[in-house]
């Protein structure tokens, strides 16, 4: 809450323009008495030798002045003056517009400059009050972000590092991560682990789904579904006529039923579709009004892949490694027997003896004259 004497300061400042005084100052004033043109103070040219210090003037308060009327005690006509003018300043307030008093706390909060007019009118005593920063954010600083083992920040010198760097630290930071988790995390998952158990025949139906470790994608919804007719218990009619109804979802080398579905939005939705799907195509398969026995089975939509496969000739018997062995003990000794008895051919010997002999050439000697001349 603003003093008393604050608030006369700031009443001060409309008192003079709403009661008029024989000793006010002149309405109209010139700019260079009003504001000095420059802020640099004056300096003189006897300052380095100051004279006799003068006596300082006492100020004398001016008939004009609101605070001296206020407050000398001889003058009783200043003070009803001063009393008339605080009354009717009362008076003006009260019949202020709450209006106008939202705008100028508006403007305030804004930063919005005020005029001494506008500022008369927000009397309002909250308005006053200034509020006092945390002493806990002081403390911690702007980047502890209210963690008091941070303690306060440091002075920025402009040594930091830059953008490069700190992108550097922070893939250090990522690889420190998952190390500290290869170390410690993974480990505990053996806990988990359990004994891989073939599915039954109560469980003949194998759902596979996509994931992509946590990233949003569109084929992360997809189901698929894949069981053989063998596995359900059906008789053979049912199952030709099992096999007829899924028509190119059936694979006949692998004799597997395969299908998929990602029409809906989540995993759930598929998985429930194509269960439906598989009751409904058993619950036809079992209707025995017509069993399909007059359609034949088309396989054309399959094609077959060729894989070559290994001859048997060519695998490798303990017989024909014997055979290989002796075979190449025997090119040994024939090589060995040609080297003694000069039955090897040398392609050296050839092509030394059947080269001519080099006939001797004299050797050029350049003869010229002097450089840049040709010779004529």
């Amino acid at each position: 809450m603003a003093s008393i004497s604050r608030r006369l300061v700031l009443l001060s400042r409309r008192c003079p323009s709403r009661t008029p005084s024989a000793y006010a100052a002149p309405k109209y004033t010139a700019q260079w008495q009003a504001r000095p043109l420059s802020s640099t103070p004056a300096r003189r040219a006897d300052e380095n030798n100051p004279g006799p210090p003068k006596e300082a003037a006492i100020p004398s308060a001016t008939p004009s002045d609101p605070i001296a009327e206020a407050t000398d005690p001889v003058s009783t006509p200043k003070q009803g003056t001063a009393a008339s003018a605080l009354k009717q300043l009362a008076e003006d307030l009260k019949a202020l517009d709450p209006e106008v008093i939202e705008d100028a706390i508006r403007k305030g909060r804004e930063g919005i400059s005020w005029t001494n007019d506008e500022m008369t009118k927000n009397m309002n005593e909250e308005d006053w009050i200034i509020d006092e920063d945390d002493p806990r954010k002081a403390s911690l600083g702007f980047w502890s972000e209210g963690e008091p083992t941070l303690g306060k920040d440091e002075d920025y010198y402009g040594d930091d590092l830059t953008s490069l760097g700190h992108g550097e630290l922070e893939q250090h930071r990522e690889l420190r991560e998952y190390a500290r988790l290869i170390a410690w995390e993974l480990p505990l998952l053996s806990q988990l682990a359990r004994p891989f158990e073939p599915p039954t025949a109560e469980t003949p139906f194998r759902f596979r789904y996509t994931s992509y470790l946590g990233e949003s994608h569109p084929a992360t919804n997809k189901v698929v579904v894949e069981f053989s007719a063998n596995d359900l218990a059906l008789s053979p009619t049912q199952r030709d006529k099992l096999i007829k109804l899924a028509g190119v979802r059936f694979n006949p080398d692998t004799e597997i039923i395969k299908m998929s579905c990602e029409a809906f939005d989540t995993q759930a939705q598929n998985k429930r579709f194509l269960g439906e799907t598989i009751t409904n195509l058993l619950n036809e398969a079992k209707d025995s009004r017509d069993t399909f026995a007059d359609v034949p089975f088309d396989f054309r939509h399959h094609k077959p892949k060729f894989r070559p496969e290994f001859p048997k000739e060519w695998i490798m018997t303990e017989q024909r490694k014997k055979y290989l062995a002796e075979k190449r003990e025997q090119m040994m000794l024939l090589e060995e027997e040609k080297a003694n008895t000069s039955g090897l051919v040398d392609g050296k010997n050839i092509v030394a003896n059947s080269m001519p002999a080099a006939i001797a050439q004299p050797e050029p000697v350049m003869v010229g004259g002097p450089r840049g001349r040709a010779l004529r």
